[in-house]
C-alpha cells in the first residue's frame, strides 16, 4: 500500500481578513454549509475553527493531489470536514469529484490557537 501526506497552517487572521472583507463570496466559495454551521456556532472563536478548515482542506489537496490525474477537478468544497460523536474531525470526500475508489484510509489531525491553525492529513491507498 502507499501512503501520502500533507500538511498546512495558516495565520488565523489572514481568513478572518478574507471573511471580513469578501464576506459571503469568500465563505461560500469555500466551505460547505455544515462547515459554516459549525464555525458560526462557535461564535468569538469561530475564525480560528474556519483558519482550521481551510488548513485541513490544503493539507487533504496536497496527500491527494499527487494521485488525482486532474487536480484542478478538485474544489474547495469537494472536501469537507465533520466531526464524529467524540468531536474527532473526518474527511469527506465529493466522489463525483473526486475518484475515490482507491482510497483506504484518510487519518487527519486538526489544531489551532491563539494565532495559527494547522492541519495534518495521511492518506492510505489501496493497491
Amino acid at each position: 500500500m502507499k501512503i501520502t501526506c500533507g500538511c498546512d497552517i495558516i495565520e488565523i487572521d489572514r481568513i478572518k481578513e478574507a471573511i471580513l472583507e469578501q464576506k459571503d463570496a469568500f465563505i461560500s466559495r469555500i466551505y460547505t454549509k455544515q462547515e459554516i454551521d459549525y464555525c458560526e456556532k462557535k461564535n468569538q472563536n469561530k475564525y480560528q475553527h474556519y483558519a482550521a478548515r481551510f488548513a485541513a482542506k490544503e493539507a487533504v489537496f496536497k496527500a491527494l493531489s499527487c494521485e488525482i490525474p486532474d487536480k484542478y477537478a478538485i474544489e474547495w468544497k469537494s472536501i469537507e470536514l465533520k466531526n464524529d460523536e467524540s468531536g474527532r474531525p473526518q474527511v469527506g470526500l465529493d466522489e463525483e469529484k473526486i475518484k475515490t475508489a482507491n482510497i483506504a484510509n484518510i487519518d487527519i489531525s486538526i489544531s489551532h490557537c491563539k494565532q495559527y491553525a494547522m492541519a495534518q492529513v495521511v492518506v492510505l491507498w489501496k493497491e
